[in-house]
């Protein structure tokens, strides 16, 4: 079993400004093949925007998403781990404070993000939540960049 956050994260972040619109995340999260994305200001994370997060609290509400931006819709002050965090940590943060993901931070610069699939995946690769964490999402051709 993996013993530091760097090891089971994803590296790398997709992250989008406060002002941009939903429109614009959500594309960047088409193009990018992910449904999160870190919101970033001056290279500091101020917020996670998730797939969930544009249908519930913007689609569902009737907003325009031209119109609304990232940082009105986003959770803001996300809890973030660090690379050399203890994995059990990352695991007691999520169940903590009910969350999916945690953006990983070192230095104040977001690095890459953590998942409960990538610590069900790390845990036991052969379970159905890791089969799910690497399946290819159904995303219909015509949808398809």
């Amino acid at each position: 079993m993996a013993e530091f956050v760097r090891e089971v994260m994803t590296p790398g972040v997709v992250a989008v400004r406060p002002g941009a619109s939903l429109v614009e995340a959500a594309r960047l999260m088409r193009t990018q093949d992910v449904g999160d994305v870190v919101v970033a200001s001056d290279r500091q994370v101020v917020g996670v925007l998730t797939d969930r997060d544009i249908t519930l609290r913007a689609v569902a509400e009737g907003v325009d998403p031209q119109a609304v931006s990232v940082e009105a819709v986003c959770t803001p002050d996300p809890v973030v781990v660090g690379p050399n965090d203890a994995v059990a940590a990352a695991e007691a943060l999520m169940r903590d404070h009910a969350v999916r993901r945690l953006p990983v931070v070192e230095d104040g610069l977001p690095v890459g993000m953590v998942t409960l699939g990538d610590l069900a995946e790390a845990r036991e690769p052969r379970s159905a939540l890791a089969d799910i964490g690497r399946a290819e999402p159904d995303v219909p051709a015509d949808a398809r960049p």
